[in-house]
């Protein structure tokens, strides 16, 4: 038997792999979303979202992506897994990403193909989208003068590809390389973690998608992960799942602070940003408070 028995849950609500049943439009992705899809269909051509580790940059882009319809859009993402490739990867992974066969092996012959290709997807009433995750990864004077010319492919008052950078704060040191490209940047929107009250409600919601009750944890319980969390999704996902099995392991059908303190305890999550009185103030049970104060090293 699992927890997903044991909670009568159709499938695990806080795992961190990409679902999109999962998506949860909080009021800053929406914001997010719609001036990303606004640089798009004004073709303004470079946009930029920054957002620390685990608040949903990558769920974000997969979203945009899902949103761009393709009898409307040309639209393809590269996520850069490190920082070692060059512009000649970049061009040509473009412009296989947009439609062009067959690219060259030299960059300007590359260059008049992508032209070329941008040309015919225009022709069709369509614009190309091009996003970048992790563009963090993108720590070259190079790669930022690559992505500077290929803005250049243009028509009269009319920019041909739109791109849309998402990646860590370090993506600031990356424009800054290449002052003229930073100069381009139409848009930039920076993603923060969730408060408490988006916290519950992000909960709640992943456990009505897995089909379970939203009530599975409490208040306390909430407040707790919160903290723990500091309102990253991506820890929250994390704290989440290991709550519901250890409530599973002790036969226990909610999940209280108590085992959120001990979860996080396991993971080696911090709970030094919780004030003695915040912590006491959540419970009125002795061992509780005395594991706190272990947690806090106060005791």
């Amino acid at each position: 038997m699992s927890y997903l028995a044991h909670f009568n849950l159709e499938r695990e609500p806080f795992s961190n792999a990409p679902d999109a049943r999962f998506y949860f439009d909080s009021d800053q992705h929406s914001q997010a979303l719609v001036r990303l899809m606004y640089v798009v269909n004004s073709n303004k051509g470079l946009a930029v979202l920054v957002g620390g580790v685990g608040t949903g940059k990558t769920t974000l882009a997969r979203r945009m992506l899902e949103t761009l319809d393709e009898s409307k859009y040309e639209s393809s993402m590269l996520v850069m897994v490190h920082s070692s490739i060059n512009p000649e990867w970049i061009l040509t992974r473009i412009a296989m990403q947009l439609g062009v066969q067959d690219p060259a092996a030299d960059r300007l012959t590359v260059l008049k193909q992508l032209y070329e290709r941008l040309l015919e997807i225009e022709s069709e009433g369509r614009r190309a989208v091009i996003l970048i995750d992790e563009a963090q990864m993108l720590q070259s004077r190079e790669l930022m003068e690559e992505f500077r010319g290929l803005l250049n492919l243009e028509i009269p008052g009319k920019k041909l590809l739109n791109i849309i950078f998402f990646g860590l704060a370090e993506i600031e040191d990356c424009l800054r390389l290449d002052e003229p490209l930073a100069q381009r940047v139409a848009l930039k929107y920076h993603l923060k973690s969730l408060s408490i009250e988006i916290t519950t409600s992000y909960i709640q919601y992943r456990l009505n998608v897995a089909g379970g009750k939203v009530d599975l944890f409490d208040t306390a319980a909430i407040d707790a992960i919160h903290r723990f969390a500091g309102g990253v999704p991506r820890l929250i996902n994390t704290i989440c799942d290991n709550c519901l099995f250890e409530s599973f392991m002790l036969k226990v059908d909610k999940i209280d602070a108590k085992i959120v303190h001990s979860v996080a305890g396991d993971l080696g999550l911090s709970a030094t940003k919780m004030s003695l009185e915040e912590a006491v103030t959540e419970t009125s049970d002795l061992d509780e408070i005395e594991s706190m104060l272990d947690q806090l090293e106060i005791k």
